[in-house]
């Protein structure tokens, strides 16, 4: 039974190269559309979909000539599509696109990757801080962006104060050295990090699963790409969901390739336990991208988002938040 799934997969594959090779040689057959891309950060699983669609031949299949250039400290991806130098982003969160909106800039969401932002709360074990209630009143440790964005959310619902702060560095010493603190962190990283280093499981709590509704790892671009070239807009989306399913539930070992390629501080370790995590906690497959696919984007959930950050005094409740999102190119069950 392998060896026929090898060889059906194999034919597949060799299917899909032959065809591409014909569609080369057939002389004046339309030439990739050449597109950049900008990441969020240094090149890690949570960009995954990406590479999976770059190293599995799904852009060029889509007709797509595709330039993923990752983020990192001091680079503004952001102000770069804005001035014309990438045709996409990826949004970290959705208050850039309200920012967008609140800025009188003409970009917008068209794909949501993430349906939960992977922020967290760490804490130790057998300290009582096991609940995001029951750190109320508590120091934590978090960074200058989290007290812009999520914090407020927290202080709105859960009655945190801003006396509760403490500057956290990136640095988990301080939070390993004191048994009572509690620190933010990513998923994927911080968790994994701590327990590596002092060999205890510490408590994990996902601040999206206390009701907070932003997107994450939204694709973004400018009204004008989105009006002018939506078929390129769409292929962009659509190859993109297709190669979020491959990474998640597919052999992700040639885009994890690249993307130990492009970042060289990834370690294979580290990388899985990033895409298992994200198919543990739901961060791509849960919401409306249960029934709607990778990518989902509805204007309830919008809505739901934007009343947030106006409760929390984020954005004045007169904004025009429709704005910041086009559904036009998800919500199609691409890839499922």
């Amino acid at each position: 039974m392998k060896t026929r799934q090898r060889l059906a997969a194999f034919a597949r594959t060799m299917a899909i190269t032959v065809a591409m090779a014909t569609v080369a040689a057939v002389p004046g057959a339309k030439a990739l559309d050449k597109v950049s891309f900008g990441t969020d950060w240094r090149a890690q699983a949570e960009h995954g979909c990406f590479y999976q669609a770059q190293a599995a031949g799904i852009y060029r299949a889509h007709g797509l000539d595709v330039t993923i250039r990752q983020g990192g400290p001091n680079i503004n991806h952001r102000q770069l599509m804005i001035n014309g130098a990438l045709d996409f982003n990826m949004g970290s969160n959705a208050y850039g696109a309200l920012n967008f909106v609140k800025e009188g800039i003409p970009m917008v969401a068209v794909a949501a990757i993430f349906q939960k932002l992977p922020a967290v709360l760490i804490a130790h074990p057998g300290t009582g801080n096991d609940s995001l209630a029951a750190l109320k009143g508590k120091p934590i440790l978090i960074s200058a962006d989290a007290r812009a964005t999520w914090w407020l959310f927290l202080k709105q619902r859960f009655g945190f104060t801003d006396d509760q702060i403490r500057p956290y560095t990136f640095n988990s010493a301080p939070f390993l050295a004191d048994r009572s603190a509690v620190q933010q962190g990513y998923l994927s990283s911080e968790p994994f990090s701590i327990e590596a280093q002092a060999g205890f499981k510490p408590v994990v709590m996902l601040i999206a699963d206390s009701g907070f509704a932003a997107y994450s790892t939204l694709i973004e671009t400018s009204e004008k790409l989105a009006r002018e070239k939506p078929d390129l807009v769409q292929r962009f989306v659509d190859a993109s969901i297709k190669g979020c399913y491959g990474y998640q539930h597919g052999d992700p070992s040639a885009a994890n390739a690249l993307i130990k390629r492009d970042n060289p501080e990834m370690t294979d370790a580290l990388i899985a336990n990033g895409r298992t995590k994200m198919n543990e906690y739901g961060i791509l497959e849960s919401a409306d991208a249960q029934q709607l696919g990778i990518g989902a984007m509805t204007e309830a959930r919008w809505k739901e988002f934007f009343d947030q950050t106006v409760a929390a005094g984020v954005y004045p409740a007169t904004l025009d938040w429709r704005k910041a999102f086009t559904t036009r190119f998800v919500n199609k069950r691409t890839g499922m």
